[in-house]
């Protein structure tokens, strides 16, 4: 991830719509997959600057992996349950109910291992989540801002979380407005060419309406489980 796309990325979180969907999203998924408990024990791999901890310790206790020291801020009331380091060199005392791995195997040369390696953190029944940017034919500038070595389709996955010793128990596409939009972009960069630029949050009125429309559609389409999307979201397990 480039420098000011780092610097710009906790106010993004906070406020841009795609980020204020997809934690919505996720909250929900975490609420039907474990049901009433609340003392869950759960990592956040690539976690950040731990934006994300306050929602998640409405289900238990949240610690997390993180391993470019810039992307966490001194201040950061949740600086002591971050270790700064790789997945590989983490050792924790116990296992965890719930490992997340959001928007990270898109980067990795090896996802499969670091996915087998993200899985023997899990205790016995516990859970992985997962997501990722979806299908090949979307990349634009975006992805390569970003730094991502692919985009993955449900077949993609299965073959990936096969060679990773992963069951999995859910998998759906998100963001299935959105694929139409990237396809729109994709064109329009293919025919005027675009440098990569840092996303930008839309104006209030906009931005609310498209995270408004965003957390809807997913209502309505996580009964219809859609076969397209921008984003590809996987529950699953241990073998």
């Amino acid at each position: 991830m480039e420098k000011e796309y780092v610097q710009k990325y906790a106010e993004l979180y906070h406020h841009h719509w795609w980020w204020r969907a997809r934690e919505e999203i996720i909250v929900d998924t975490l609420r039907r997959t474990f049901g009433p408990n609340r003392s869950l024990k759960i990592l956040d791999v690539g976690c950040g600057d731990g934006l994300f901890f306050d929602r998640l310790s409405s289900f238990g206790t949240v610690e997390g992996v993180e391993p470019e020291a810039e992307a966490v801020s001194a201040e950061n009331p949740h600086r002591s349950k971050i270790h700064l380091c790789g997945l590989e060199e983490f050792s924790p005392q116990t296992p965890f109910d719930l490992v997340l791995l959001l928007d990270v195997l898109e980067h990795l040369e090896n996802p499969a291992e670091y996915l087998q390696l993200a899985l023997s953190k899990l205790a016995p029944g516990g859970k992985a989540l997962i997501t990722v940017p979806a299908f090949q034919s979307l990349w634009t500038t975006h992805d390569d801002l970003n730094h991502h070595r692919t985009r993955y389709s449900k077949c993609c996955f299965h073959k990936l979380a096969d060679a990773a010793g992963m069951v999995i128990e859910e998998q759906r596409y998100l963001f299935h407005w959105v694929f139409f939009a990237k396809l729109l972009v994709r064109a329009k960069e293919a025919v005027l060419g675009s440098k990569p630029q840092p996303p930008g949050i839309p104006a209030a009125p906009i931005n609310t309406v498209l995270r408004g429309t965003t957390i809807g559609e997913y209502k309505v389409a996580r009964r219809l489980n859609l076969p397209f999307g921008g984003s590809l979201m996987v529950v699953g397990r241990k073998a």
